[in-house]
């Protein structure tokens, strides 16, 4: 069987570009590495893919605002070939930085399907920090392609813009339309309620992703390819001792994996 054909984004500050291939090629894709300005000078290289990735980092330092200068810079020079892109029967992720870029370049939420027109924000954190922590997240939505499957996640956060916004009308269309894809939980499954560090930078209704209309498009702040592995996670030599004690395995690999494993089997 064919895999499907992915492309990463990179350059430019961004740095999760390495641990995203390796996720989606371990999800049984054909992934590979772009350059940003490859990508200006071939635009092309879209018509040959399908599936894009913005991943995490800090694009050009972030100077003018998480995501904003590497979304100019796209808009500018890619705008209509993004658009034909996602237009496709395509897929699009965007993670942390790249939520912000798809936020800023209208691919997300794009209500009432107005497709690169800006609608959200992604506002600095509440506690106006960088936060770096483990998080839990509940899947919502029903429609995203992404998490089909998909109940709970515990996974890395590290930013200092993740604080969603939109206006609450907005927000309840957003609920209508099931493109609330996760919000942030404690450790026992209740919703953070927008309290720390549950919830860890104040986002509206705890929204930690969200989906377009055609659910083919995920925004999301935390990192699931940054905790593929039990290995990873925070607690693993406690879970080890305790797997030492009772005589049981700690499972090798995390459910953070399940989502690069849907963008795979979308294709199949």
């Amino acid at each position: 069987m064919k895999k499907p054909t992915a492309i990463v984004l990179g350059g430019y500050g961004i740095n999760s570009e390495t641990e995203t291939i390796f996720a989606l090629n371990a999800a049984g894709c054909d992934a590979r590495y772009v350059h940003t300005r490859d990508l200006l000078d071939d635009p092309k290289i879209l018509d040959k893919t399908q599936i894009l990735v913005f991943p995490g980092g800090f694009s050009h330092g972030d100077h003018t605002g998480s995501g904003k200068a590497l979304s100019n810079l796209i808009q500018n020079n890619l705008g209509d070939e993004v658009l034909k892109f996602v237009q496709r029967d395509t897929l699009t992720l965007g993670i942390c930085n790249g939520f912000q870029v798809l936020v800023a370049l209208g691919l997300v939420p794009a209500l009432e399907k107005k497709y690169g027109e800006r609608q959200a924000g992604l506002l600095k954190n509440k506690t106006n920090r960088f936060v770096c922590r483990y998080v839990h997240l509940k899947m919502v939505s029903q429609k995203c392609v992404w998490t089909r499957g998909i109940e709970k996640l515990y996974l890395p956060m590290s930013h200092g813009e993740g604080n969603f916004y939109l206006p609450d009308t907005q927000l309840d269309a957003l609920e209508k339309n099931d493109q609330i894809v996760f919000q942030y939980i404690d450790a026992h499954g209740v919703l953070a309620n927008g309290k720390f560090p549950a919830n860890p930078n104040g986002a509206a209704r705890d929204i930690a992703g969200i989906c377009d209309p055609s659910g083919r498009i995920l925004g999301l702040m935390p990192h699931p390819e940054r905790g593929l592995f039990s290995t990873n996670l925070p607690e693993f030599g406690k879970m080890k001792e305790l797997a030492r004690r009772e005589n049981f395995e700690v499972p090798e690999e995390t459910t953070n994996r399940k989502v690069f494993e849907n963008a795979a089997a979308y294709f199949a």
